[in-house]
C-alpha cells in the first residue's frame, strides 16, 4: 500500500504512475536461481519503497531507483547486482562487463 501517488520520471521526460509490482519483477529477474532469501529480496525492496515514499518528492527520476536498486543487490548478492547492472547501464559488449566488474573489484579491495 503507498502512502500517496508517486509517478516516476523516465529519462525521455515520460512520466508514468510508479508500480512496485515492475520493481519485483526487475529485482526478481536479476535474483532468479540466485541463493538469495526471499525475505531478504522482500525487505530490500520494502526499504526501496518507503525511501520513494519519505522523500517528500511525488515525482521520482528512473535513475534514482535503479541506484536504490543497484545499492540493495550489491549488499545481497554480486552476481544479481551485475546482472541488473547489464541492463540498467544498457551494457552493448563483453568490454562492459569486464570493466563493471573490474571498477566492482577495485571498490571491494579499496
Amino acid at each position: 500500500m503507498q502512502l500517496r501517488e508517486l509517478t516516476v520520471v523516465k529519462k525521455d521526460g515520460q512520466r508514468t504512475p510508479f508500480e512496485r509490482e515492475k520493481l519485483e519483477r526487475s529485482v526478481s529477474i536479476a535474483t532468479r536461481k540466485r541463493p538469495v532469501d526471499p525475505d531478504r529480496i522482500d525487505r530490500m525492496i520494502n526499504g526501496i519503497v518507503r525511501q520513494l515514499e519519505s522523500s517528500g518528492d511525488q515525482e521520482i527520476p528512473s535513475d534514482k531507483i535503479g541506484e536504490l536498486v543497484m545499492e540493495g543487490l550489491a549488499a545481497l548478492d554480486s552476481v544479481s547486482y551485475v546482472r541488473f547492472a547489464s541492463v540498467y547501464k544498457d551494457f552493448r559488449e563483453a568490454k562492459d562487463f569486464e570493466e563493471f566488474i573490474g571498477e566492482l573489484s577495485t571498490n571491494v579491495t579499496s
